[in-house]
């Protein structure tokens, strides 16, 4: 009897023994910043296989750990999530790593945005996964792909043919895991998209679940203005009953300046209609696009590259063409304001426009012609007034996102940039919020599933970092300087950097909209 006694006393014991959770690793010592806005705790983190499976104390759990590893006196966070990247070349190429946002604590980019996604999502991202990638990533259908594969380059408007073939590309697309469609609604062949032929486009996107992310048509005054812009991208949501996202919010050049209020009401007064809408930002003060872009009319594009030399060409078309850009240029803020920062030539990247001009004795604009005849060049244009960023910065539906392209110093720096001058030095956002932003509110907004937080289930992308050392190092001089301070990425349970350096892992999956598989 006293045996059987002994045994009912030592059954639930030796039940709990039994029951002891194993993790492959424990993460000890450090402050969790779990991804929901909630205040940091000194706990536990615990990983097995790609999934966070222990969130807590230890000492109050059975948790039996093959390998703890102390991180004290560093954040543990959500990876980063990163709305708006130019990573599609490089993925799919040779620097498929993406280790310039590993080192910024990135674990998960979209791509494919401003109109430029693949027509053939599913064959991309099957490409992705036979091949291996640094981070996790995720893409748009490109409206502007989509034109220019069924139409061309022209301005014409479609047949009904013609717009058939586009819902089904995006229907496709949207079938093989695509986030939503993406428009670029500035450049071209995007600019010559009247605002009906984006509804029908994105109300097939919105009918299976995804979003529309914009870079809306006009950010400054250079056709219906920043305001119409984001009036039109409302009017598309509301027709196409589509959530939006608003790429890289801002209002830029000197006619625009201050206007960041009423751009905030004009979205305010959509959300309160019930239209849902979030948005983007990048901590800089200068955009990163193409001085053809940037100053090129649009009519002198259509047709493509050939047709728009040829018109350089032709003394008459050259005239209106030089004209036109004499009134961007004054829109950017002058030849002073935009700086090369990619070229054939690498003696041209460093100098600005204006510098080039008195270089070469002629007029800014017909510098930049020669520029543009020799196979153009990609610029950085400062001209983003720093009290509009921070109005922008302080509202609850902007995340951080890099707008990441070759040149700008936002590629390597965005996060911890973000972290360091708005975070800690001038206090804008308090940690907790700037972690919010840069990863479960961009998961929430772009329907990713299951990562961004620090939560049992979720996929294992977790981030170690210094709060006091992480910073950004690229400059415009030097774009290409690792950020530095994360000491420790993991993508998917697999260790991608270790005491600040990239350890050659490709643990990246490609993402799909609402799916929680790979």
């Amino acid at each position: 009897m006293d045996l059987c006694r002994r045994l009912l006393v030592l059954a639930p014991l030796l039940l709990l023994t039994s029951q002891a959770q194993t993790v492959d690793l424990l993460l000890t010592g450090g402050t969790v910043v779990d991804g929901t806005g909630a205040p940091p705790r000194s706990i536990a983190v615990g990983i097995a296989g790609d999934r966070i499976t222990f969130v807590g104390d230890p000492s109050s759990a059975k948790i039996h750990a093959r390998r703890t590893l102390s991180v004290a006196g560093l954040i543990i966070s959500p990876g980063f999530i990163d709305p708006h990247t130019h990573t599609l070349e490089d993925l799919s190429g040779s620097r498929n790593s993406n280790d310039e946002y590993l080192l910024q604590g990135v674990t998960s980019v979209i791509t494919g945005n401003d109109g430029g996604g693949p027509v053939a999502t599913g064959k991309t991202l099957q490409a992705w996964k036979t091949k291996g990638i640094g981070t996790n990533a995720g893409l748009y259908v490109g409206q502007g792909s989509i034109r220019s594969e069924v139409m061309g380059m022209t301005d014409a408007g479609p047949t009904p043919a013609q717009l058939d073939a586009m819902r089904r590309l995006v229907r496709e697309s949207m079938e093989s895991g695509a986030f939503g469609l993406s428009s670029g609604l500035f450049y071209a062949p995007g600019s010559y998209t009247k605002t009906a032929e984006v509804v029908e486009l994105a109300k097939v996107a919105g009918q299976m679940g995804g979003i529309y992310d914009t870079h809306i048509r006009d950010e400054s005054s250079y056709t219906i203005g920043v305001m119409g812009a984001i009036e039109e991208a409302i009017d598309i949501a509301r027709q196409a009953a589509i959530p939006l996202h608003l790429s890289h919010i801002k209002v830029q050049g000197p006619a625009v300046w201050g206007q960041s209020g009423q751009a905030i009401q004009l979205i305010r007064k959509a959300q309160a209609a019930g239209i849902k809408i979030s948005a983007d930002q990048y901590p800089y003060t200068g955009s990163g696009t193409s001085l053809t872009a940037a100053l090129m009319p649009r009519w002198a594009q259509v047709g493509g590259a050939q047709k728009m030399l040829a018109r350089i060409a032709d003394p008459a078309d050259r005239a209106r063409i030089a004209a036109d850009m004499e009134k961007n240029l004054v829109i950017r803020g002058g030849a002073g304001r935009l700086l090369l920062t990619t070229a054939r030539d690498p003696k041209l990247i460093g100098k600005t426009l204006e510098q080039l001009a008195q270089e070469t004795r002629q007029p800014p604009v017909e510098a930049a012609l020669a520029v543009i005849r020799e196979g153009g060049a990609g610029v950085a244009s400062l001209n983003i007034d720093e009290a509009d960023l921070e109005n922008f910065m302080r509202q609850d539906f902007v995340v951080t996102g890099s707008d990441g392209s070759a040149g700008h110093p936002r590629k390597y720096g965005t996060f911890p940039r973000k972290l360091r001058l708005y975070v800690r030095e001038k206090k804008l956002l308090t940690l907790p919020e700037f972690v919010r932003r840069s990863s479960a509110q961009t998961a929430e907004d772009l329907h990713i599933a299951r990562r961004g937080l620090i939560r049992e289930g979720y996929f294992a992308d977790i981030i170690a970092f210094d709060f006091d050392k992480t910073t950004d190092r690229s400059t415009y001089e030097n774009p290409r300087l690792y950020s530095e301070g994360m000491r420790y990425v993991w993508v998917n349970g697999k260790l991608a950097v270790e005491d600040g350096k990239y350890t050659g892992v490709l643990a990246g999956q490609p993402l799909r909209r609402n799916l929680d598989t790979r």
